[in-house]
């Protein structure tokens, strides 16, 4: 079992829970998940770990109320509970390097799983350029814990309530359109968004990271939920998201193949 050490309510139906899980939390790195059973009559559902405190044995987990188990446990658990099942570190973690200029790109709660990726590239000095972004004020989500590990902040909002008024692919596409050396981009959020980013950047040849818990059901592929169709030459291959992680370009974002591939057209 888990215990719930805080819990926060961040923006309407997102919740952050602080969570004591010190094997994960000595183990886990940037881009990794758990996955949970909130009881023993619960699903199984995988989450991003958005932080870690190895010396305290915390991870952080930001959950959406969407469904049945999210909603149970945002709901009905508070600090001091205990979550049954919490298992992990899952996944392979985010690729590490100093890469130079990076720009990391969070949509909605999106941000939460940009977070230690960005942390960690800063920590091995590049300069990271985050752009967060939210349809509304509020709805945005850490931004302080953001700006404190950033060279440059931008926030977007579709409304404009706060930042600027527009989408996170717009600060991105007049960076590369100003000739801005960028070496490496990072999107996390809506699957939507991410195929967005990736069309941003192709052109430019700007080397893209896209991330795939969107779309994660289980955690093991064994649901075939989602499938993904991945460019290979003139074809797509299939592949089980339960990577995380890949280059933005290759992958189909937003066609979630299930039972069949086509050819490109």
């Amino acid at each position: 079992m888990a215990k719930i050490i805080t819990k926060a309510n961040l923006a309407p139906a997102v919740y952050e829970f602080v969570v004591d899980a010190p094997l994960v939390a000595h183990k886990c790195h940037p881009g990794q998940f758990v996955i949970i059973r909130t009881d023993e009559y619960s699903e199984r559902i995988p989450l991003t770990i958005a932080d870690f405190d190895r010396e305290k044995g915390y991870i952080t987990l930001i959950v959406q109320a969407v469904g049945n188990t999210t909603k149970h446990l945002c709901d009905t658990f508070n600090e001091g509970d205990d979550i049954l099942d919490v298992v992990g570190p899952l996944g392979h973690h985010s690729e590490m390097g100093k890469f130079g200029t990076v720009v990391v790109v969070g949509g909605g709660i999106g941000v939460a799983p940009v977070y230690p990726i960005a942390r960690a590239y800063h920590e091995l000095g590049n300069k990271v350029i985050s752009i967060i972004g939210a349809r509304d004020k509020d709805l945005v989500i850490w931004q302080d814990k953001m700006a404190a590990i950033s060279d440059e902040l931008i926030l977007t909002t579709d409304n404009g309530s706060a930042g600027r008024k527009g989408f996170v692919t717009d600060p991105l596409r007049e960076m590369l359109e100003a000739g801005e050396k960028i070496d490496l981009v990072l999107a996390i959020g809506p699957v939507i968004m991410m195929k967005n980013v990736a069309a941003t950047t192709k052109p430019f040849g700007v080397k893209t990271t896209a991330s795939l818990n969107t779309i994660m059901v289980d955690g093991t592929g064994m649901c075939g939920g989602y499938l993904l169709g991945v460019a290979k030459g003139n074809f797509f291959e299939i592949m089980v998201a339960n990577v995380r992680l890949l280059g933005g370009h290759g992958v189909l974002l937003g066609v979630h193949v299930r039972h069949f591939i086509l050819p490109p057209a």
